[in-house]
């Protein structure tokens, strides 16, 4: 099975910058794949697999996939795994395959392996919709199939690879704004908070870019607070082998636009975090956690004194001096509140 990860990405607040965000998440930004063992007969292994990766760039019968949706709906679990795994092959390698096969009626009888008691059997179909998925076309079908409720089961008890191809397939289905609210509401957040806290690197990475895409609807960055998303957060920010400082800073901002999400940063001791990173993180860091601490301070009096006495004043007042016109003056904006500390925004 391959692991696959998604290829556009969310918009990020104006200010922020839109080529800091390309960069940000570009590694999650591709169709890359690797191979897993398929547990089963042989009639999974070579002489099939040979076959399909054939068939998979060029044209292919039509009742050659008929034949495949119909072994999807078969009584044995041999058959079904076979069939779902040509499936995901044949939508791997050739883009004009994924609106094809979705066409022929595969999204249906996919969808309904993502719940399957099989974990191997599970683990096939998620990443054959996710597959399907990067299809702009197939985003919808896959949706009204009823495919986010099951993909949330997968997020939350599937095998580590269908867990982390199901982060990917919701990050493509919520690139469709009226999509976001839905997804928040099935339980997808709490399951995205878990594999940010629990999963691999791939999985963090998936679930950190699911996150801030769903962010674009308030409600549910007030849902991911609740879930505990800014321990994590802060966690992989203070971390540099994680190799998530900037995905989890980016994400924290968001998370900051909320009140609940200031009231979480300040408890869970995030301050001394992003005030270190303005003083000794890149760049790309030391402006983020600046606008997240203008976030954190613009409306809280009691807010600016606690980052004052983290000491924010002096690498603020560096990064304003050594920034472009837009950075510095948000930077000098900050300033003037910490300077202030006991004046309150009108």
């Amino acid at each position: 099975m391959e692991m696959m990860v998604v290829e556009s990405l969310p918009e990020f607040r104006p200010h922020i910058g839109r080529s800091y965000s390309d960069s940000v998440f570009r590694d999650c930004n591709s169709n890359r794949s690797g191979q897993f063992p398929i547990a089963g007969s042989e009639t999974c292994g070579s002489s099939s697999l040979r076959r399909f990766l054939v068939h998979s760039s060029t044209e292919y019968p039509e009742d050659m996939v008929q034949g495949l949706i119909s072994d999807l709906n078969s009584s044995s679990i041999e058959s079904q795994l076979r069939a779902a795994m040509e499936l995901r092959l044949l939508a791997k390698h050739c883009p004009e395959n994924r609106l094809r096969i979705a066409r022929a009626g595969a999204v249906g009888p996919l969808v309904a392996l993502l719940s399957h008691t099989d974990p191997q059997l599970q683990e096939q179909g998620v990443t054959a919709i996710f597959n399907l998925s990067l299809c702009e076309e197939n985003k919808a079908i896959i949706a009204a199939a009823g495919a986010v409720h099951h993909l949330v089961n997968a997020l939350s008890f599937g095998t580590p690879a269908a867990r982390e191809n199901a982060a990917g397939t919701l990050l493509r289905l919520a690139e469709l704004e009226d999509l976001r609210a839905t997804i928040g509401r099935s339980g997808a957040i709490p399951a995205l908070v878990s594999l940010l806290e629990t999963g691999g690197t791939r999985g963090k990475k998936d679930a950190a870019t699911a996150l801030f895409t769903l962010f674009a609807n308030k409600e549910n960055r007030a849902r991911a607070v609740e879930a505990g998303v800014v321990r994590p957060l802060l966690d992989l920010m203070a971390d540099p082998e994680s190799e998530m400082v900037d995905k989890a800073a980016y994400v924290l901002h968001r998370v900051l636009t909320v009140p609940e999400g200031r009231t979480a940063t300040v408890e869970e001791s995030g301050l001394p975090v992003l005030v270190e990173m303005v003083e000794v993180g890149s760049r790309r860091q030391k402006e983020v956690a600046m606008l997240s601490l203008l976030e954190i301070c613009e409306e809280n009096v009691a807010y600016r004194r606690m980052v004052v006495r983290e000491g924010a004043i002096p690498p603020v007042v560096a990064l304003a001096q050594s920034s472009s016109r837009t950075t510095k003056e948000k930077a000098e904006a900050l300033i003037a509140f910490l300077r202030q500390p006991t004046t309150a925004r009108h």
